[in-house]
């Protein structure tokens, strides 16, 4: 079952950075509206599929409250940073970027819960986190320091920190053994409440963009995106951790890759290869199970 989650992420939301690319460049529409259609439409699908299966569960005021937090970090801010960083970034980049959720989880759970990272977690972050600079090394070299790229940058890691704060707040969720389903249904209903207000605050219209590719993609990113991607990836850390879980943002960059490559005109290099199998050894240090060693006997 973890090798099912894992690989579910890993491919759910390797996809979701083009899908985003796609809804930005089909409208001119704010940000801030995207996102409150995603998490709106996928916080109603989830709420109504989990009260019909009498799935939804009650929780405190407490809860919600921290389920409101949640949101904002999760389902909401995180994604305005990320919405906007595809402006200037390509959207393979910013999977990059987004990989070093690892460390913050790492860091993050030791911080808020004492939990000491295990010892294959470094060389694990360590192979991986070198093996993606090798992959975008001739990109990362060519490309100016240009003021959009800095802030494409910066958006993208401020994105991230906010996911592992979400991190968190869903790891206290299951350690008071809280349904993982139902908050995060009140977390991703939460974010796209506060997605409105941002954009009332500011004047500007919660009227979506009206062509088949914003839809398309809108559809895409809350159904499979959030609703199954959040879906697996919390009930992955419930089962094994913030910091392990979070080792698949080391491996969906490959699948945004491969996208990019195909949408976005992305250009192998001689550095890519060794990258490749860097992150690949990676996997195998963090989660492989090596046998115990025997002894010999002499007879």
């Amino acid at each position: 079952m973890n090798l099912f989650l894992y690989l579910s992420v890993v491919l759910i939301w390797g996809t979701t950075w083009i899908a985003i690319y796609a809804q930005q460049s089909a409208g001119m529409g704010a940000v801030t509206v995207a996102v409150f259609w995603r998490f709106l439409l996928a916080s109603l699908v989830m709420l109504l599929l989990l009260k019909l299966i009498k799935r939804l569960h009650r929780l405190t005021l407490r809860d919600h409250l921290f389920c409101l937090l949640q949101g904002c970090c999760v389902f909401g801010f995180n994604f305005v940073c990320f919405y906007s960083a595809s402006a200037y970034i390509s959207s393979g980049l910013e999977s990059v970027i987004f990989s070093m959720a690892v460390m913050y989880n790492a860091i993050n759970g030791w911080l808020f819960f004492r939990q000491r990272p295990s010892v294959r977690l470094i060389p694990a972050i360590a192979l991986g986190m070198t093996g993606i600079v090798a992959l975008f090394w001739h990109d990362l070299r060519s490309t100016e320091a240009s003021a959009g790229l800095i802030w494409g940058i910066g958006l993208s890691a401020l994105g991230t920190l906010g996911f592992s704060f979400g991190n968190m707040i869903s790891q206290r969720h299951q350690r008071l053994q809280r349904d993982v389903l139902t908050t995060n249904s009140y977390g991703m209903l939460y974010g796209a409440l506060m997605m409105a207000l941002m954009s009332l605050l500011q004047g500007v219209s919660l009227q979506p963009t009206w062509n088949m590719q914003w839809l398309g993609a809108l559809t895409y990113l809350a159904i499979v995106g959030s609703v199954l991607g959040f879906g697996a990836y919390f009930t992955l850390v419930g089962r094994i951790g913030a910091s392990q879980a979070a080792y698949t943002t080391v491996l969906f960059p490959l699948v945004a890759l491969a996208l990019s490559t195909r949408y976005e005109g992305y250009e192998w290099h001689a550095s890519a290869i060794p990258g490749l199998v860097m992150i690949l050894l990676g996997n195998l240090v963090m989660f492989a199970r090596w046998p115990a060693s025997r002894r010999r006997i002499a007879v």
